[in-house]
C-alpha cells in the first residue's frame, strides 16, 4: 500500500481527521474546506490512525447517511443546518 502524498500541513490534517470524526460533517463538507475527495479521507485516515483506531471509524462512518450530503438531502432532516465547525474551530 502507497502513502498518500502529503500535501497538507500537520494542522491541516489534524483538522481533516477532526472533521471526519463528527457525525454531522459530511465528505462534501471536507471537499469544500480541503479539497480532498472521500477516497483520499480514507487513505489519510488509513495512514494517520492506528488500525483498530481505523477500523473503528470505518464502522463508524460506513453506510452513515450524514457522512453523504446527497443521501441525507432526501432524508426528512434533509432541510435542517448542519454544522460545519468543530467546537474547538476557531473563526
Amino acid at each position: 500500500m502507497t502513502k498518500p502524498v502529503q500535501k497538507y500541513v500537520q494542522a491541516d490534517v489534524d483538522r481533516i481527521i477532526m472533521m471526519a470524526w463528527e457525525d454531522r460533517t459530511s465528505f462534501d463538507a471536507i471537499k469544500e474546506q480541503f479539497g480532498i475527495l472521500p477516497g483520499e479521507v480514507i487513505k489519510l485516515m488509513r495512514h494517520e490512525l492506528k488500525p483498530s483506531s481505523f477500523k473503528l471509524w470505518r464502522r463508524r462512518t460506513h453506510g452513515r447517511i450524514t457522512k453523504h450530503e446527497a443521501k441525507f438531502m432526501q432524508t426528512p432532516s434533509g432541510g435542517e443546518s448542519r454544522r460545519f465547525r468543530s467546537k474547538s474551530q476557531r473563526g
